[in-house]
């Protein structure tokens, strides 16, 4: 499932092609979601957001456009009239002039008023997003002392989006990594140290994430390892999805958890803690 940084570069992709283009061609194919398509028809894309894994395409007039990709969501952008994907279900079509965006495959695509969005099932219950501008260092090491987290241990919390919006499974391996925490350790036995390198690293990776198209590692050390003849899998993280091979920083081999109910990664000797 695509996490925070990838819904957000998408965001980005999507604006840049939608926002103040001119009026839209909509088609939705999505049968829940099809009362949406006359509704929408011939208005004007004023923004795209997004939030956690959720992306919002505003329309003018207070309309908003939500949709979650889940497991097998994805969205093409394309020149006008470019051939559709095969083998996979067109769910919803935005064009203009100059390009077309579709997405494929989702199942939770919706239309609201803007004004509501507050009230949205999902939206409603999601913490902060990992990219907002507005959730600096400060802000997320508040979060992080709330009594009502203190019991969970990083490895639940983190991919918990009532915690922190965006965040996922590979995300929650390199940020414990970085921070050298082990995933079992709890919230609370966190000393203020401790939460402010967790904090840290959350804000950096993700950001990290979003700029250099999924990369954890500092990207100078991951382009060089590539330049090497390492594939861009292995060179991209830390340690997800690197079972049994070295940990860059100590040598040890990495080993592979099942934690919340999914994989995760971990050097044994750096998060000893």
């Amino acid at each position: 499932m695509p996490e925070g940084p990838e819904i957000h570069r998408v965001a980005n992709q999507l604006a840049d092609v939608l926002v103040d283009q001119g009026p839209c061609e909509v088609r939705v194919l999505y049968p829940p979601a099809a009362h949406a398509e006359q509704i929408l028809q011939g208005r004007r894309v004023t923004s795209v957001t997004s939030h956690g894994k959720a992306l919002l395409i505003h329309f003018e007039e207070g309309l908003t456009l939500y949709s979650h990709n889940q497991l097998y969501g994805i969205w093409q952008i394309t020149e006008p009239r470019a051939p559709t994907f095969p083998n996979r279900r067109l769910r919803v079509e935005l064009a203009t002039n100059t390009a077309t965006a579709r997405l494929y495959s989702a199942t939770d695509i919706e239309l609201w008023d803007t004004s509501a969005l507050g009230c949205h099932p999902f939206l409603s219950r999601l913490g902060p997003d990992i990219l907002d501008p507005e959730l600096n260092l400060t802000a997320l090491n508040a979060r992080f002392q709330r009594p009502i987290f203190a019991k969970r241990t990083l490895q639940s919390l983190f991919l918990d989006q009532t915690f922190v919006a965006g965040l996922g499974n590979y995300l929650r391996s390199e940020i414990l990594f970085e921070a050298r925490l082990h995933p079992a350790r709890k919230l609370g036995q966190l000393n203020p140290e401790a939460r402010r390198k967790l904090a840290r690293a959350s804000l950096n990776l993700a950001a990290r994430s979003r700029m250099h198209q999924g990369i954890t590692r500092p990207i100078r050390e991951a382009k060089r390892a590539m330049r090497l003849g390492i594939d861009y899998e292995d060179a991209r993280f830390w340690v997800f999805d690197r079972e049994a091979l070295p940990c860059y920083t100590c040598g040890t081999l990495i080993e592979r958890l099942t934690a919340a109910g999914r994989r995760l990664y971990l050097c044994p000797l750096c998060q000893s803690q």
